[in-house]
């Protein structure tokens, strides 16, 4: 009986191993024939929650590498930043918008100015060789609300130093930035604890 079962055990490890091989040579197989190399262009999108947690964890890992990193948030109000906190003690540049949500705010014009002001820094941002990597928070809805020409946002990504990684955030990104992205996530949402009456916790929402 133990012999029957070393001997299942040794065919199952083979067929493991024979798996194992194949799906390394297929891995491989796209390693080598991914060679070029250029700035990226990522959008993290969905309604679920997670997506700046997820572009400032890209800002983390390439300040981690030592490259140069800055982030412009928008729809951000003047409440603390855990993100924030830790990043601009390690050379991260950051530009707030700093009006809040715009159901707090109530103020048409003012929201217009204060993202105006925003994408104003970004494009500087994006005009800059040495910035290796850029997180725009959120920008996603300064588009859809109007408050920054689509457009310009599309020629200034387009135009953007060859090298220059550039993350993107929001809800219902326009689909005219997901064509000219280079990666594109969808957050999903299946469960939020603020929907059972749970208020937001402190280093792990804010």
């Amino acid at each position: 009986m133990t012999d029957e079962k070393d001997s299942s055990n040794e065919k199952d490890n083979d067929r493991h191993k024979k798996r194992m091989q194949q799906q390394k040579a297929k891995v491989d197989e796209r390693i080598a024939a991914a060679q070029e190399d250029k700035g990226l262009l990522l959008v993290l999108t969905g309604n679920g929650k997670g997506k700046s947690t997820a572009g400032f964890g890209t800002i983390a890992r390439a300040v981690g590498h030592g490259l140069k990193a800055a982030v412009v948030q928008y729809v951000k109000g003047g409440w603390e930043c855990g993100e924030r906190n830790l990043l601009e003690k390690n050379g991260v540049e950051f530009h707030v918008m700093g009006t809040g949500f715009t159901w707090e705010t109530q103020d048409k014009d003012t929201d217009i100015q204060a993202a105006q002001a925003a994408w104003e820094h970004s494009k500087k941002l994006l005009q800059d060789p040495s910035i290796d990597v850029i997180l725009l928070d959120e920008i996603t809805y300064m588009v859809t609300y109007k408050y920054i020409d689509l457009d310009e946002v599309l020629a200034a990504l387009t135009a953007r130093p060859k090298d220059q990684h550039v993350v993107i955030t929001g809800r219902a990104c326009h689909r005219s930035i997901i064509e000219l992205a280079d990666t594109v996530s969808e957050v999903r949402p299946v469960k939020h604890a603020f929907d059972n009456g749970i208020k937001a916790q402190k280093g792990i929402d804010w």
